[in-house]
């Protein structure tokens, strides 16, 4: 059998290629009342948005960093810019977004997957977003996509209805940060009945060094109505900290869908602090699809709260640790209301001495009678170096449900790399093989595009690592 090798690290080609920065305003390192009164003035935003920053600010430096789940200690949060505007406003043509941040996203094929199979597109680029287009029909439908940022100003009404009320700057600290300095994102406000047939799309890119990334989604789909929303995430590698702490809230009504579908691949200097939730209604149905690569901490657990009676919720997700990673990611789900269904289905895979560790909640409400859940949590680890742990927590507040569950953690299987290199393949390409086969039920569940991406991903990371 061939010699097993290790290279230190993978070459992550359009990924890690950074620009030189630009920026019409960039925030001091830190964060202090005056920084974040000049990001609410740099937006001109309404009285209530500045009153919301300031009260997450106060909350933010009341509350402790969290030491349950990953290792944060490194993370200085006296030394992150919270903030960096580039220099450019936003635009609706291709042709007018400055070119070295153009050709960042068409390096990345954001254009492409526009022209082919995409509904609408946003581009964030650091803090703001400077590209937005959507299809006409849509808009003739009533649709609105738009930037966060637009929507606080064009549809006050229904952003203030939603906005940080399904996650609150008292959840935690990092909702606390967010709630100070979000910035960017988007708002999509589906009409009843009406179904948006091709995915919208937004891609965030971090570029500034050192810095933060807060956008806000906010997705409302209302009754009988459907929508698929990808979101697509990267930042070139730094030698110093950067910090994502985004929000998602998505709002399914009575009998609507929403698939919403995420690749995360930063760079391993970032820390990914995400928070996302949504809440279903009556016979509502929302879908998870989440790819998380890159980083070197992330702590991520999508959550569904099943409020309305015949709701569902169903979590696909894939989680690659490689060396320097620890990758603390699962999904929560809340039966909050009679026949409620769940499937969850988590795979991880871990090589190179990375840690993949999986974190569960499964809570069923005295209410809650009739449910029925799923759960399968399935971990790969390609050394003896790497790590994968499952934490699944049940709690169930009746006996009328139907749950199982089940978790398997294992290695690739010596005997078949040999029986495949038996065949004439090569040992890389063998294991490259299993892995593939071991994620297939999430590439199938991607556009095209996106299934390709995370094909080329898992081949970067399996790069020169044969053993």
């Amino acid at each position: 059998m061939a010699k097993k090798t290790y290279i230190e690290e993978v070459n992550r080609g359009v990924y890690d290629i950074i620009n030189k920065e630009d920026h019409r305003y960039k925030a001091d390192r830190g964060l202090t009342e005056d920084i974040i009164r000049e990001i609410s003035r740099e937006k001109d935003e309404p009285q209530w948005m500045l009153d919301y920053r300031l009260k997450s600010l106060e909350i933010f430096n009341a509350k402790p960093m969290p030491t349950w789940g990953a290792d944060l200690s490194e993370l200085d949060m006296d030394n992150i810019v919270h903030y960096v505007r580039p220099n450019t406003d936003m635009s609706t043509s291709w042709d007018d977004v400055p070119e070295d941040i153009k050709q960042t996203f068409d390096r990345l094929g954001i254009p492409e997957a526009e022209k082919k199979s995409l509904a609408g597109v946003g581009a964030q680029y650091d803090s703001e977003v400077v590209y937005h287009s959507m299809r006409e029909d849509l808009k003739a439908k009533g649709v609105v996509y738009t930037d966060m940022d637009s929507a606080v100003k064009a549809y006050e009404s229904i952003v203030r209805k939603y906005f940080m009320t399904m996650i609150t700057n008292r959840d935690h600290k990092f909702s606390a940060l967010h709630g100070a300095v979000w910035s960017g994102g988007s708002f999509v406000y589906v009409p009843e009945g009406v179904e948006v047939d091709f995915p919208l799309q937004s891609y965030f890119r971090l570029n500034a060094k050192g810095a933060g990334q807060f956008e806000h989604t906010l997705i409302v789909v209302e009754k009988n109505a459907s929508l698929h929303f990808i979101e697509g995430c990267s930042a070139p590698k730094y030698s110093v900290q950067n910090l994502h702490a985004g929000a998602v809230e998505l709002f399914v009504k009575e009998g609507a869908k929403l698939r919403y579908s995420t690749i995360e691949n930063w760079s391993r200097n970032m820390y990914n602090l995400n928070t996302k939730r949504c809440m279903v209604e009556k016979n509502g149905k929302i879908e998870w699809v989440s790819g998380s690569f890159g980083s070197k901490v992330s702590m991520l657990y999508p959550m569904s709260i099943l409020k309305g009676e015949g709701a569902s919720s169903e979590f696909t997700g894939i989680t690659f640790a490689a060396k320097g990673q620890y990758l603390d990611t699962g999904t929560k789900v809340v039966h909050a209301a009679p026949n409620t269904t769940s499937i969850v289905n988590s795979k991880s895979i871990s090589k190179d001495g990375g840690h993949a560790f999986y974190r569960g909640l499964l809570r069923v409400t005295p209410n809650a009678v009739n449910v029925k859940s799923t759960v399968n949590c399935e971990s790969l680890m390609l050394d003896n170096r790497s790590k994968s742990d499952t934490l699944p927590i049940i709690e169930i507040g009746n006996e009328q449900v139907d749950i199982g569950h089940e978790a398997k953690i294992g290695r690739i299987s010596d005997d078949t790399i040999f029986y495949l290199m038996s065949r004439g393949i090569s040992e890389a390409e063998a294991k490259a093989m299993i892995v593939r086969g071991f994620v297939e039920p999430i590439t199938k569940e991607l556009p095209l595009e996106y299934a390709v991406e995370l094909n080329n991903l898992i081949n970067l990371e399996l790069e020169g690592t044969i053993g």
